[in-house]
């Protein structure tokens, strides 16, 4: 598809929610390259800015910006008032990563509901508002970011696991009824990417463990967006299947190695 098609069908808003470093940065320059106005969203403002700042500067395009925590019960509202008026075409959700391993009954109640807000709740207010003007004008489309740690319940990150669990089915859903009324919907699922956010959870990508690169990832998901319903990203596909089709408890174990493995 040519960057000329895609703003047609997608443009001329897109928001990139966790569009402040990593992935989501990558969405938004390559995005704006394409012409799209965009409302970057992330809890941390100064980041926020800086990205904007230099997409603004590279691109000339209309770039919002909105420091929210995306575990808020009004997230949502907030979002869709930042963009009242504008004809939004394209969610990424690229939010929600976990940033430590505890096991669940060592985390705070509150801090596991927050996890389900940030991947379920949100996203899930987000494409049930957003879809319906799109519907209407039958084009949009809907990118969900997910992991390979939804796949199987991870123990260290069980309500992390459990949440993109539902994002997957979800956007399965939303891949069919959706797409009759023409709207693209694509789960997407990540491996290990070099991101800040995996840096700050004490990763280093400088021995056995490389990750895949943010800017690979971003392009190869926005090539892929009208091949729903789910994308393993990144090469991931091998591994994705094998702990799909696994005896339960073994992919759990298997699930406990990667974590271990992280940690060290």
């Amino acid at each position: 598809m040519s960057d000329t098609e895609f703003f047609k069908i997608y443009g001329p808003w897109a928001i990139i929610a966790g569009g402040s470093e990593g992935v989501g940065s990558a969405f938004a320059d390559r995005l704006a390259k394409q012409g799209f106005k965009l409302l970057l969203i992330a809890r941390k403002p100064g980041p926020l800015e800086e990205t904007a700042v230099e997409i603004r500067r590279k691109y000339a395009t209309e770039v919002r910006t909105l420091a929210l925590d995306l575990t808020a019960p009004d997230a949502a509202v907030r979002i869709l008032a930042a963009v009242a008026g504008c004809e939004t075409g394209l969610l990424i959700y690229n939010a929600g990563a976990d940033s430590s391993f505890k096991y669940f009954l060592d985390r705070p109640l509150d801090e596991s509901e927050r996890m389900v807000m940030l991947n379920v709740m949100t996203p899930m207010r987000l494409v049930r508002h957003l879809a319906v003007a799109m519907g209407e004008r039958r084009r949009g489309g809907f990118i969900l970011c997910s992991s390979l740690a939804g796949l199987a319940g991870t123990p260290g990150n069980g309500i992390y696991s459990a949440a993109k669990a539902f994002i997957d089915t979800f956007a399965e859903m939303a891949w069919f009824e959706l797409g009759q009324r023409g709207i693209d919907v694509l789960c997407a699922l990540f491996p290990l990417v070099r991101t800040p956010a995996m840096e700050r959870l004490g990763l280093k990508f400088d021995g056995e463990i490389k990750g895949a690169d943010p800017g690979d990832i971003a392009d190869e998901v926005l090539a892929s967006i009208k091949k729903g319903p789910v994308l393993h990203a990144g090469g991931s596909t091998e591994r994705g299947m094998r702990l799909r089709g696994m005896p339960r408890d073994k992919a759990v174990r298997t699930m406990v190695g990667v974590t271990d493995s992280v940690q060290e």
